[in-house]
Formats: C-alpha cells, sequence, structure tokens
C-alpha cells in the first residue's frame, strides 16, 4: 500500500474528528467566572489543549497511525516525477500481435537509402563507414570492402572476398549506448531491453534482426550501425514518429547492397520495415555468412554438440 496515496482520506477523517469531539471539550474546559482578558487566554490554551487531546485520541483510537501519517509524509517529500516518455512503442504496446500474428508493427514508406562497409564520406554521407556506431574495426571484421557496384558482386556478396559478417545488415537513428554507458532512456523504450540486457554500455541492438518489404518482396538483415544521419532518434525506432529532415529526403533506413539487390530496389527508394524475432525469420541468403549470423552462430553450436556426442558414443 502507498501511504501517501490515502493520505488526504486520512486526514479528512481526523478534522470530522475534531469537528465532533471540539464542542464538548471546549464546553467543560470554559471557566465560569473570568475576566474577558483571562477569558480570552484561557480559550486560547483550551483550545491548544483540546486539539492535541483530539489528536491523541484519534491516534489511541488507530493504533499505527501516527507512524503511517509520518511514513506518507516522508515518502511524498521524497517523491521526484519522472519524466513522461511520450509515444513509445514499449514493450506492452509492441508485444500485442498484429492481426497477422506480427509482433512488432510495420513503418510504412519510409525513404531508404543504401550504405555499405568501407564507404567513404561524400556530401550526403559525411560519416565514413570504415567503423560502425559499435564496432570500430568493422570493415576489418567484416572482411573487406563491401562494393555496392552490382557489376562485381554475385550471390548477394562481392566476388573478391567472402564476408566474416552477415551481408545483410542496416543502419537506423538510434543508438542505445554512449560514451558514459547505456542511455537512460534505452530501458523504457526498448521492447527486449529487459530480456536481453547484460551491462551497461553494451548495445541491446546490435545484431537485432529487422524486415525489410519492397514491391511485396521481403528480406531479412541484421541492425549493425545507427543512421542515417542520427544516433538519437528513437521515438522514430520505438514510438510513432516520422523520421526527421535530412539530406537523403528524409531517409529513416540504411540498407546494404545485399538487401537493395534481393529486393531490387534502387540505390534510394521507399520501403517498409518492422522488427523481427529470430524465429520469425525465414532461411535465405541472409542465413549464409557471418560470424555475428545467428543462423551461422546456432549452426556451429549443433556441429559441436554433435562432435561431442560421437566422441561420447566412441569412448
Amino acid at each position: 500500500m502507498n501511504p501517501a496515496k490515502h493520505l488526504p482520506a486520512l486526514i479528512v477523517s481526523i478534522i470530522g474528528l475534531s469537528a465532533v469531539l471540539g464542542p464538548v471539550a471546549s464546553a467543560e474546559a470554559r471557566p465560569a467566572r473570568k475576566s474577558a482578558k483571562r477569558e480570552a487566554a484561557t480559550k486560547s490554551f483550551t483550545r491548544k489543549s483540546t486539539s492535541a487531546t483530539q489528536k491523541k485520541s484519534v491516534l489511541d483510537a488507530l493504533p499505527g497511525l501516527e507512524s503511517y501519517l509520518d511514513k506518507g509524509s516522508r515518502e511524498m517529500a521524497a517523491f521526484q516525477p519522472e519524466v513522461a516518455v511520450k509515444n513509445p512503442l514499449t514493450p506492452a504496446a509492441m508485444g500485442k500481435f498484429t492481426s497477422r500474428g506480427e509482433r512488432y508493427p510495420w513503418r510504412n514508406g519510409i525513404v531508404t537509402t543504401t550504405f555499405w562497409v568501407g564507404e567513404r564520406p561524400t556530401k550526403n554521407n559525411p560519416v565514413p563507414n570504415h567503423a560502425s556506431s559499435w564496432d570500430t574495426a568493422w570493415a576489418r571484421n567484416f572482411g573487406g570492402y563491401d562494393d555496392p557496384n552490382r557489376e562485381v558482386r554475385s550471390n548477394y556478396v562481392p566476388v573478391k572476398f567472402t564476408p566474416r559478417q552477415n551481408p545483410f545488415y542496416i543502419a537506423l537513428p538510434y543508438n542505445d549506448i554512449q560514451r558514459s554507458g547505456t542511455k537512460p532512456e534505452a530501458a523504457k523504450v526498448i521492447p527486449w531491453f529487459k530480456e536481453t540486457f547484460e551491462r551497461s554500455g553494451r548495445s541491446v541492438l546490435k545484431g537485432r534482426w529487422v524486415a525489410i518489404r519492397y514491391k511485396g518482396k521481403i528480406a531479412y538483415a541484421q541492425w549493425e550501425d545507427c543512421g542515417p544521419f542520427r544516433t538519437d532518434h528513437w521515438q522514430y525506432v520505438f514510438g510513432n514518429e516520422r523520421p526527421k529532415a535530412n539530406l537523403n529526403k528524409g531517409a529513416g533506413l540504411d540498407v546494404s547492397p545485399a538487401v537493395r539487390d534481393y529486393l531490387g530496389m534502387r540505390d534510394t527508394d521507399v520501403t517498409d520495415w518492422r522488427f523481427v524475432e529470430f524465429d520469425e525469420v525465414p532461411r535465405g541468403p541472409w542465413a549464409i555468412h557471418g560470424d555475428n549470423n545467428t543462423f551461422v552462430q546456432n549452426a556451429r553450436e549443433a556441429s559441436k554438440r554433435n562432435v561431442l556426442a560421437v566422441d561420447t558414443l566412441a569412448r
């Protein structure tokens, strides 16, 4: 029970009892023959005594009320209202399945641009992509330059090397960490925060699966960077806002060349996207490559278990 919540009702009860007890106590205490000055002074003293007596009577009648009221007062004094987070797709809201059985809603009509690992800065893209928001050696860990030129790509990857990370990746304009650690609003706005949080400063967004839809065709990719342009727009990524205006026609999603090529979209186009749980992701070209790829990780774990089982049987 919250004492502060019921404090006003208790005070009303005390005032009501005071109104009943007041006239009786005053009448008994009033002297019969006093001078006007003496009588006024006595009345003042009597009112104070009566008030104390009434309070004592009420507290005696309701054991523990005094400490209860004191606790409520302390809680009220210590209470600091929190700043409300407006329009988030909260865990409760996003946990409600849509009519199609989809946990997370589609974000429709989003201007989508193509970006790639190793991309050099340009006028409309001032931040180079040799590093990501979560990996300072992104290009090296990826295995090389993810050349977007369609003529030097095959089966959704560059012909010069096999990527060591999933070539199906995307960026959205929110980062859940900063130099001092996890951002304070992250726990309130990220639907899966509670289930995946490990420690401050470790992202719960990196590697998350996303579905991208273009003209009825759907690709699946992992969230591996933040942008375009912003890293603070949770009101769009997890809420009800639209992307902010920017140099790329208000783009709100970046996709890799592999996503672009699978969907058959232009370098800048309009798509729909939504978050998905891994068990919603079907097998496809996004399930083949990458140390960070959930499909690859699960396959390796299964292989290890099989090897251990064979070794156990052989002994």
